[in-house]
């Protein structure tokens, strides 16, 4: 074994051997994987090798649709024949709900290039005849995808990295990763030790053992997934006999079932509730490539449904039952990207779709090891979106839950129930006797909306427009007319100070940093392309102070950022107090009056302007910081306090507000709110993928104030011309909004897509903010949006429908 790479890779299964294969095409060819035992002995070898294109996520999307056009490529490339079975894959609606999602999903669809039809149970039938369509509305069909052999389809991989210069080393088991003190990786194995400056690891069921070896706790835990192999059906050796394709991949997802051909027979793969979390402390010595006992009581309920839907299913014997770990992670999708808190390490972790996902994450990782950055915006497989509240008992349940939902109806407004509540501001109760309709973000529960009395807590997920619509249309009303408080603890905080404090910020981000003690700026660090890596708001707290706030579930992302950033020589001190400070944020055209029977601080527009903050008094609270900003877009001061005076601040306020008609306000007011003046939001709006000057936000961008992070990108795409133009639509819809990903149309031609959208009860209007092409970005252009499978008119408007002077902001 050699002694030293650039890059090392841990594990040799399919996502091993994908990113070894990527970092070939990047360049490097100094690079080499570590297999403790043979490749694709983990869960690749067990594995059914589906490819299913659909997905809801843009960004995971994408990395599905490269794996799948990658591995039509790798038997001419490599001379390893993939078995890539391009059989299709019919996704079956039995409700108008699952039609609705897949409509909503068609949108993605249409975005990132996916073929799809959407079609009748008469077409069905005529795809898969053995299939009894009683019951059915419609489908979704992929003529693309379909079935590869998993381990033949690693060994082109490996293959192809193999003749870009990279080197495999089987029977290799690694057993300590350290960091030097020149920054250089220094992996043990059983052969020996190599030094890389990057380390990879995709060791799948073991991703846990091997975090807890550089001192992380990573939320990947396996799952029990169990599938049935039957025998030969004759009706079956007739089509193969006559010459017959193979028929798609079927899935009925609302039975929560796979099923496809095998050598003349089927395979059923089940997700059932009940599947157990395994191997939580670890994959034990004596499990090898090893399966566990079949539990067929478990998949009672769905062999039922798959006998009623395909006949046949009951009449042919069980070959098999395979029953293998497949490892998940909280939200289901894996952990792609760097690690927190070390420097060149990173992990790809925790697969349920191993095989669909390991040539986009091959391809976007190797760039992004590269490169310095993906071009793919990552935020939905980053594996800093967990934060250390993701501990393993919280992973078991939510890793149980991802896996029992894999078929369930992915509404945009879903809050799942399992290992909640986790983190809650000391104000929950109140909130919770109020009435309050809870999401969750980042571990923290937040309120969604507040049920009036009489009015039943519970939301009835839709793509349309549901019951809470009213009631989210009342808080909106009550923040524009009167006064709202909104609990906002769930933001990320950081004290960043020392006479490197100033250098440090203004190099880390695009805009110049306050000057004055007292004033705040809106700032955002970029990636070297220009991309929107994160947004900061700083107040500078004192000469070598600042003080820096960003969204709720970026703090570990930020977190890392920050510390890896950070200058060597001390001259900066970085204290993250997220957990240390809550906020509420009070607006509304009586905040004034209200936050000035409470404090001695002189409120006035003179003594207390717009984007300026004081430490103030409120009651008997002390250290408040109060900063005249806000989300909404009116009146209102964020009150950033010590976490200990919440409940008494939270107290005052109601009571002083009371005579102005004060109320309590949730995350979908504030979304139709900040929509209504079209507000970016960090991970929809904001994105790697889009320059800050595409994103419209070229107030926020200093160019002459020195170098920074992206400045010379936004230099060169200024010169060249600004291929994207950030816009706010009107659309004429009746009872659903747009939710993100909706292609717009001018004629036939896509010419965008949807970030977000909302109703704005404000404005009384349907709104939409989208990236389009800068000939149709003109207010008064009539486009078209397709919202669940309809195209509606959709007009192209100034930014910020409500006040677009700001002169509530001002007031």
């Amino acid at each position: 074994m050699k002694s030293h790479a650039r890059a090392v890779v841990v594990g040799g299964g399919v996502v091993g051997a994908s990113i070894l294969y990527h970092l070939t095409k990047q360049g490097w060819s100094d690079v080499v994987l570590l297999e403790r035992t043979e490749l694709t002995a983990g869960s690749t070898w067990h594995a059914a090798g589906l490819l299913p294109l659909f997905n809801m996520s843009y960004s995971v999307g994408q990395i599905h649709k490269y794996s799948v056009d990658l591995y039509k490529t790798l038997e001419e490339e490599t001379g390893q024949d993939v078995s890539f079975h391009v059989t299709g894959n019919l996704r079956l609606a039995t409700t108008k709900e699952r039609m609705d999602e897949y409509h909503h999903y068609c949108g993605t669809a249409n975005t990132i290039g996916v073929p799809y039809e959407m079609i009748t149970p008469a077409q069905v039938k005529e795809l898969w005849p053995l299939c009894d369509t009683e019951g059915l509305v419609g489908a979704l069909y992929h003529p693309d995808d379909g079935h590869i052999a998993p381990v033949d389809l690693t060994n082109a991989l490996a293959i192809g990295a193999r003749n870009g210069g990279a080197e495999i080393y089987r029977q290799t088991e690694v057993t300590a990763i350290a960091q030097l003190p020149g920054g250089e990786w220094k992996i043990t194995t059983n052969k020996g030790e190599i030094t890389c400056e990057h380390v990879i690891t995709a060791t799948g069921n073991y991703a846990r053992q091997t975090a807890a070896m550089v001192g992380l706790d990573i939320p990947v835990i396996p799952v029990e997934h169990q599938y049935i192999v039957t025998d030969a059906h004759p009706l079956l050796e007739e089509r193969k006999k006559a010459g017959l394709p193979e028929m798609a991949v079927l899935r009925e997802s609302d039975a929560s079932y796979y099923m496809r051909e095998e050598r003349q027979g089927l395979i059923l793969g089940p997700y059932e509730k009940g599947a157990p979390a395994c191997f939580v402390d670890g994959v034990p010595d004596s499990f090898g490539q090893d399966l566990f006992p079949g539990d067929l009581e478990r998949l009672e309920p769905h062999i039922e449904a798959a006998i009623n839907r395909v006949p046949i299913f009951g009449e042919v014997g069980i070959k098999d039952v395979v029953n293998g770990p497949i490892s998940y992670t909280p939200d289901g999708n894996p952990m792609i990207g760097p690690a927190f808190g070390l420097r060149n390490y990173w992990l790809a972790e925790g697969f349920s779709f191993g095989v669909t996902a390991a040539g986009g994450a091959g391809r976007y990782l190797a760039e992004w090891i590269c490169q310095g950055e993906s071009s793919l915006d990552m935020l939905d497989v980053d594996p800093r979106r967990f934060g250390a509240y993701a501990n393993k008992a919280y992973t078991v349940a939510k890793n149980e839950e991802a896996y029992a939902n894999v078929f369930t109806i992915h509404y945009p407004d879903e809050e799942r129930p399992a290992a909640r509540p986790c983190k809650t501001s000391p104000c929950h109760d109140k909130l919770d006797a109020a009435g309050a309709v809870w999401g969750q973000r980042y571990g923290w529960e937040r309120p969604n909306w507040f049920a009036p009395e009489g009015v039943e807590r519970k939301d009835d997920w839709s793509f349309r427009r549901t019951n809470y619509f009213e009631h989210v249309a009342n808080e909106c009303k009550l923040m524009r007319e009167r006064v709202g408080l909104i609990d906002l603890t769930s933001f990320s905080k950081f004290d960043v100070s020392g006479p490197g404090a100033e250098a440090f910020l203004d190099r880390l981000v695009a805009n110049a940093l306050p000057k004055k003690v007292g004033r705040i700026a809106l700032t955002h660090n970029l990636t070297p392309s220009g991309g929107v890596r994160s947004e900061f708001t700083i107040t500078r707290m004192g000469p070598e102070s600042f003080y820096l706030i960003s969204s709720g579930a970026a703090e570990r992302y930020d977190s890392d950022l920050l510390l890896k950033e950070l200058p060597d020589d001390g001259s900066v001190t970085l204290n993250n107090i997220t957990t240390s400070r809550g906020v509420f944020v009070l607006a509304g055209p009586h905040a004034r009056d209200v936050l000035a029977k409470v404090t001695d601080t002189d409120l006035s527009n003179e003594a207390f302007p717009w984007l300026s903050s004081q430490t103030i008094s409120v009651g008997m609270a002390s250290d408040v910081r109060a900063l005249r900003v806000n989300f909404v877009g009116g009146l209102g001061w964020e009150l950033h306090h010590p976490i200990e005076f919440q409940n008494h601040i939270f107290d005052t306020l109601m009571k002083a507000g009371a005579e102005f008609g004060i109320g309590l306000v949730g995350m979908r007011a504030m979304d139709s709110m900040r929509i209504e003046k079209s507000y970016r939001m960090w991970g929809s709006d904001l994105t790697t993928e889009y320059s800050i000057l595409e994103a419209g936000l070229n107030r926020f961008v200093r160019l002459n104030k020195g170098e920074f992070v992206g400045r010379e990108a936004l230099v060169r795409q200024q010169e060249a011309g600004v291929p994207q133009r950030f816009i706010t639509l009107e659309v004429d819809v009746k009872d659903a909004d747009c939710l993100g990903n909706e292609p717009l149309y001018q004629g036939d031609a896509m010419i965008g897509r949807v970030t977000a959208g909302a109703f704005g009860h404000s404005v009384g209007k349907s709104l939409a903010l989208a990236y389009v092409k800068p000939e149709v970005a003109e207010p008064g252009t009539e486009l078209k949006v397709d919202i669940l499978g309809e195209l509606f008119p959709a007009r192209v408007i100034e930014e910020s429908p409500y006040d677009p002077e700001n002169a509530a902001l001002r007031a």
